[in-house]
């Protein structure tokens, strides 16, 4: 479905203007705006005098979006795990000792002629004594202590056994809107053009000087808006840039429609608060000034830029207004209406986090008539208009995270930004966040496909020195770049000063062709920027490869995919993205990450602990045994009750030690066969008297007194 409430119009038809349409095809991506996509609800229905609409079904089942995402949460690759690997391993090495001394008792027997039903009894009692059953019901402790500990904090768990894999976790990937930034995008400030020249910067567009001015009324007009139940709806942007002009939007309903026979138009005009009460403006001075929407094309994201014709109440000649992506308005607008410092002046907003819109305007012959205006082709409006301005829109940090960043570098644990915005937007996040240091270079890889015989590249250049406007050139030797010094461990990377920063696109083009460079690139990699939600998981699945225990923390259904890769997935919204998340965070901030791997460290030393306790209690046990059977007297363990509740009493005490209470840098070795666990093996030596019995008199042919088993049982 849509994120959003979006506007979708019928396809155009190619017999009203062949020319322009030519021999193109219909694909998804190009045609969004024409698409119903596989989940969408429809929430509000314009009304065509009852003529039926054509719906033609281009893809179904696991080829929509919807299916993809569904068949990557069904069936993810296996997450391979070293504690689960070396677990299976030490099994199947206890159950080969027990075969041994299966095999010792069954021959020490018949060498002994010992009945046959106490042999069978005796030699599969080894089996049972080597191989603990107890121990899958022990390991599973630890683990549901956990889940219920991260419960109490607001962190919900689908899939049990990551959080022991939470606790390896080396490296975290965020989304950035929504996930280390605010939701929504505030309005900082507009910036407009006159006589191509920048004015200063002013904080707001509803002032009485620019109320019927043109940069404001592209403002009420260039949207996607529509009121839903008497709510305006649309996408956030639109919202925001509309609310700050403090103006009222009007749509025909289904019967005046009906009426006319055609669309009516949608009618804007500024609210009565508006008009100063000093000039004491007349009732009819407030409603005369109005404008209708006579022609929309929606926005385009490949086109990057969405535009409207409008018409003033009273006005001859239609207004055409056109905003979007601030170089490709700059292409579209007559060279002598541009300033010259736009490029400069724009970089200097991007790099500090901003999101920049520009606007356009252009007056339309009087020749265009209604009628014209519902066939015309966007291409013919969308030329020779006049720059305007800019609006600056400010995303901002949530409060948490350049605090949580700050303790998870602090652990050692690497954190990257993956986010389909803006590259030098979110370059400008990752250093307010402390995600780059100050002092850090940030290399941007610049990756080209294949083009007219030329072969694939990659351009290398200075983030801070990308500017258009600097007369040198910012590009880098490829033989500086510190991919060469790559250092092959992991612990040395925080010497390292460099960053990598790329786009989806760049991206793409290194998978395809610099299948080595992938490694390198990942391993430096810090921002990743308009990535598609399987590039995200792409992107994952390369840091895994060079061996890192990748956390993923998102918030929307573009996050998915990655967040089911991922070792360790927390969703912090509990819409289609908690589908797919193995934790899903109650509050929405990313102060549940260090939590998560705390507690995912908790659950992983218990595992450890209680291995090594089970492990090493059934090998004594199996060794006292088995020297007891050589024994002419034939005699075993007894009582171990007091034993047994020992080691409950301690698999469980162990299991119910909370978290440290912050992260440290040292993590928990990654498999049960590693130096420092095998060697500190300590066994909780219980101090208990031999079992006595309390009545004497009360014979028994299994119990003899002998000083072997008291020893063995010291």
């Amino acid at each position: 479905g849509e994120s959003v409430p979006v506007t979708k119009i019928n396809l155009p038809n190619p017999s009203e203007y062949p020319k322009a349409m030519g021999d193109e095809i219909y694909s998804p991506e190009v045609h969004k705006r024409h698409t119903l996509f596989c989940g969408t609800n429809v929430i509000q229905t314009r009304f065509y005098t009852g003529e039926l609409v054509k719906a033609l079904v281009v893809r179904t089942g696991f080829s929509t979006a919807k299916g993809q995402l569904v068949r990557s949460i069904l069936y993810p690759k296996p997450t391979d795990f070293k504690l689960y690997r070396d677990a299976y391993l030490f099994l199947l090495s206890l159950v080969v000792v027990a075969g041994i001394g299966f095999l010792y008792t069954v021959v020490n027997s018949i060498l002994n002629e010992v009945p046959a039903h106490t042999i069978i009894i005796e030699s599969l009692d080894i089996i049972t004594i080597t191989v603990p059953p107890a121990l899958p019901a022990a390991m599973t402790a630890g683990i549901v202590y956990a889940q219920r500990r991260l419960k109490k904090i607001g962190i919900f768990c689908i899939s049990p056994q990551r959080i022991n894999i939470c606790g390896q976790l080396n490296l975290v990937c965020f989304d950035k809107t929504g996930t280390l930034t605010e939701d929504g995008l505030d309005l900082w400030g507009i910036q407009r053009v006159e006589n191509a020249r920048f004015l200063l910067p002013e904080e707001r567009a509803c002032s009485e000087s620019l109320l019927k001015s043109e940069f404001v009324a592209c403002m009420a007009t260039c949207h996607s808006l529509t009121k839903i139940e008497g709510v305006l709806s649309g996408d956030p942007l639109d919202l925001k840039m509309f609310e700050a002009i403090g103006w009222i939007l009007e749509e025909a309903t289904e019967e005046e429609t009906a009426l006319h026979n055609r669309i009516m138009p949608t009618v804007v005009r500024p609210s009565k608060q508006l008009f100063p009460e000093s000039k004491q403006a007349t009732n009819q001075e407030m409603t005369s000034y109005e404008i209708g929407i006579v022609r929309q094309f929606p926005f385009s994201s490949v086109l990057q830029r969405m535009c409207v014709i409008a018409r003033v109440l009273g006005e001859k000649r239609m207004d055409a207004y056109m905003k979007g992506a601030p170089e490709v308005i700059a292409s579209l607008c007559k060279q002598e209406t541009v300033p010259v410092d736009f490029e400069c002046v724009l970089e200097e907003y991007t790099k500090q986090g901003f999101r920049v819109i520009a606007l356009a305007h252009r007056k339309l012959e009087s020749k265009l008539t209604w009628h014209k205006v519902q066939t015309i082709n966007r291409d013919a409006i969308e030329n020779n208009m006049d720059f305007m301005g800019l609006i600056i829109m400010q995303n901002k940090l949530k409060q948490e995270t350049p605090a949580v960043l700050e303790d998870l570098h602090k652990a050692n644990i690497r954190t990257v930004m993956v986010t389909g915005d803006n590259m030098l937007t979110a370059i400008s996040v990752a250093r307010d966040c402390g995600m780059i240091l100050p002092q850090d270079k940030v290399i941007i890889a610049e990756a080209l496909p294949p083009k007219d015989g030329q072969a694939a590249r990659i351009n290398w250049h200075y983030a801070d020195t990308l500017a258009k406007c600097t007369s040198s050139s910012p590009a880098i030797n490829s033989e500086d770049i510190p991919v060469k010094l790559v250092h092959e461990s992991l612990e040395d990377l925080q010497m390292t000063k460099y960053h990598f920063a790329m786009n989806g696109k760049s991206f793409a083009v290194i998978l395809e062709h610099f299948q080595d460079l992938v490694p390198k690139l990942v391993l430096h990699g810090t921002v990743f920027a308009r990535m598609a939600p399987d590039q995200k998981t792409q992107l994952v699945e390369a840091l895994q490869n060079v061996d890192y225990y990748v956390g993923m923390c998102g918030d929307g259904a573009n996050d998915c995919g990655a967040l089911k890769r991922a070792h360790g997935g927390i969703s912090l919204s509990e819409l289609e993205a908690s589908v797919a998340s193995p934790f899903t965070s109650r509050t929405p901030s990313i102060s549940c990450v260090p939590k998560l791997i705390r507690e995912g460290r908790a659950a992983l030393i218990t595992s450890f602990c209680v291995f090594k306790f089970m492990a090493l209690y059934s090998i004594i046990q199996y060794i006292s045994v088995t020297l007891l059977y050589s024994n002419v007297n034939r005699v075993t363990l007894e009582n171990h009750n007091d034993v047994m509740c020992n080691l409950f009493f301690f698999l469980f005490a162990v299991s119910l030690n909370p978290a440290w209470k912050e992260l440290v840098a040292r993590r928990p070795p990654s498999g049960l066969i590693s130096g420092p666990l095998l060697a500190c093996n300590v066994l909780d030596v219980t101090n208990t008297s031999p079992a006595h019995h309390g009545n004497e008199s009360l014979h028994d042919e299994h119990y003899i007194k002998n000083y072997e088993n008291t020893t063995l049982f010291f």
